[in-house]
């Protein structure tokens, strides 16, 4: 068994023993996305697997606190906000805006992208680095930016 699936099982027995019904809720969600992966697949999700999914979980919340403030539903958004939190603690740090530009500028000279065409093999390059650690929205940002 892998550390972060370790670490859900050990957090979510903590969240059962502290009756934290928000944390032991989103923690069983993941794990049942983890398991219900791991059938689909017939094997084992590794670690950055595991991370990924989380990340789309995370993505997913986003969006949904979104739509629940522009139709007025605050209490939703609030409780998204708590689950993303208590997801964020799952992932590795994210990387300072400094640190993801020295990563993609790195990836860019390793190319040898020069030009906007090359946004896609910068970007292919990148991602697998920074899985986790940053979104692929703010990549694309720094990719653009760094090949204008």
């Amino acid at each position: 068994m892998g550390e972060l699936k370790k670490k859900l099982e050990s957090e979510m027995i903590r969240a059962v023993k502290s009756k934290d019904k928000l944390r032991l809720s989103t923690i069983r969600m993941v794990r049942s996305s983890i398991k219900n992966k791991e059938i689909d697949s017939k094997r084992e999700l590794e670690e950055s697997e595991i991370i990924s999914l989380i990340s789309t979980r995370i993505k997913q919340g986003n969006d949904s606190i979104k739509m629940f403030n522009d139709g007025g539903r605050k209490e939703l958004a609030l409780k998204e906000a708590s689950e993303i939190e208590i997801l964020r603690e799952f992932l590795p740090p994210q990387l300072l805006p400094e640190e993801l530009k020295a990563l993609i500028g790195e990836a860019i000279q390793k190319i040898g992208a020069s030009s906007m065409k090359d946004i896609g093999n910068v970007m292919k390059a990148v991602m697998p680095l920074v899985s986790g650690r940053a979104q692929g929205k703010d990549v694309n940002i720094i990719v653009r930016e760094l090949l204008t």
